[in-house]
């Protein structure tokens, strides 16, 4: 419980003064933002910073925050290190200056920003890229809530019910200008979210359970290596390049710069709060990392979920918990399916006030979402996991090249650089080493993967070095 403990007041001073550090090394100021300056009444829309905050929590959240570090916690309490310090360090970091930087550009989405700062190559590459993500993020939170709210209901409503509901939902979230469903509905949500987090925690020690202390050792019964599986598996809860997609809907909504530390960094320590709160649900629930392994063999994640959720809060706990997880993934759901329709609108310059236009880019999104919900849900978490983690590590290199470009002293653009260097250790060992990779020894893939870091880190040195001109 002191690791717990420990881990929770780390993430919060975390806020208070890495945030602040990283806010006084990009420096917001007063300048208009793009929903004050021209909003549009669909997605440039002004909105309190509190609203803001809850939509930009939820959006990011889903299942990730919750399979993620159940998943990972069975690597053993070694996973705590990584939800607090890739958080603090890297993730908030991620999602601030992402969001920070799309509103210095007028919202642009993340492919823009890392066009501008990376080249046109890496544009075409990440339109491509963020839009595979985010269908295949929309996929994967249809499939979560579906499965777990199909155990919750008569037997008619089978799991293919509810994908279509989701799906239906999906397609009005997708539509609607964001104040009219997302706006109103997310705030709701959030206190659910909080409420169900807060609920586990006190379940957790009202029923004596033993959160296990901090142990370095790799305590996975089949001795999956920490290095890189942990690091991907856990996904969302320290550091995740789906947020990259999201953050960009909320710069079109803040009212200013100097709100977005609240919003972009504190919405990522919450949710690495919550990741916390589930990884030490898992080992302390199951009495050990090889019962927890057993029960996400045998139960599948949503009945983990299910089965602590009922049992340490009985019933009626244990339905708002289950309100939460169901949340959770449809909330990000949607606005994954909505962020992609931005991105393509972005690309080939749609105009999104108009309704046929929006419908003739959404229909398609939701098509092929529909399609990927029939493909196995653990094939599509790793694919997610690991091009989640890539697009973090390309999107934290971007802001570096910001942070280069824009004047001023260089070094500070380590604060990007450094996480930058260690996601793509881990994205390119992962690759090479997984099933779903190309599935390379150790010996092979742990030199690949630090040569491929040392090259990004070169290269980026160059850049910080080389004299070019400054970018507002």
């Amino acid at each position: 419980m002191i690791t717990f403990i420990c881990s929770i007041v780390l993430l919060i001073g975390g806020y208070f003064l890495y945030g602040k550090l990283v806010e006084k090394v990009f420096g917001p100021d007063d300048r208009p933002t793009p929903a004050v300056d021209h909003p549009d009444g669909v997605d440039y829309v002004p909105m309190k910073t509190w609203r803001v905050f809850l939509i930009q929590l939820l959006n990011i959240a889903g299942t990730g925050p919750i399979f993620g570090p159940l998943m990972g916690a069975v690597f053993g309490p070694v996973v705590f290190l990584w939800i607090v310090f890739g958080a603090i360090l890297g993730g908030a970091v991620h999602d601030y200056m992402c969001g920070m930087i799309s509103i210095r550009m007028n919202g642009a989405s993340v492919s823009e920003i890392v066009g501008r700062y990376l080249g046109p190559a890496a544009r075409q590459i990440m339109r491509v890229f963020s839009i595979v993500l985010l269908v295949l993020t929309g996929a994967v939170f249809t499939t979560s809530p579906a499965g777990l709210l199909a155990r919750l209901t008569p037997a008619w409503m089978d799991t293919t019910f509810w994908v279509v509901v989701i799906l239906l939902y999906y397609f009005l979230a997708t539509l609607l200008p964001i104040d009219k469903l997302i706006g109103k509905l997310y705030p709701v949500f959030g206190v659910v979210l909080l409420s169900m987090a807060v609920g586990i925690v006190g379940g957790l020690a009202a029923g004596g359970f033993h959160i296990p202390e901090l142990t370095l050792e790799n305590l996975h019964p089949d001795g999956l290596p920490v290095w890189p599986f942990m690091f991907i598996t856990v996904a969302c809860g320290a550091i995740s390049g789906f947020h990259a997609t999201q953050t960009p809907m909320m710069s079109r909504c803040i009212t200013s710069e100097r709100k977005g530390r609240l919003v972009f960094y504190g919405a990522m320590i919450s949710e690495s709060v919550i990741a916390l709160i589930w990884a030490a649900a898992g080992v302390a629930f199951y009495g050990s990392t090889g019962g927890l392994q057993n029960a996400l063999a045998q139960l599948g994640q949503s009945g983990v979920v299910y089965d602590v959720s009922v049992s340490l809060l009985g019933l009626a706990g244990g339905a708002l918990a289950i309100v939460g997880v169901v949340v959770c993934p449809v909330s990000s759901g949607d606005t994954a399916f909505r962020s992609a329709r931005l991105t393509i609108a972005e690309w080939f310059h749609i105009d999104q006030t108009s309704l046929p236009r929006r419908l003739a880019v959404t229909i398609p999104l939701l098509a092929v979402g529909a399609a990927l919900t029939q493909v196995d849900f653990d094939v599509i978490w790793r694919y997610f996991s690991w091009s989640n983690q890539t697009l973090a590590m390309i999107t934290l290199w971007a802001a570096a090249m910001y942070l280069v470009r824009r004047g001023g002293n260089r070094r500070q653009s380590l604060l990007c650089a450094l996480p930058a260097t260690f996601m793509s250790g881990v994205s390119c060992t992962y690759i090479l080493m997984a099933e779903e990779g190309f599935r390379l020894s150790q010996s092979i893939a742990y030199p690949a993967g630090v040569i491929f870091a040392a090259a990004c880190a070169a290269l980026f040195g160059y850049q910080l070095v080389k004299k070019g001109p400054a970018l507002s």
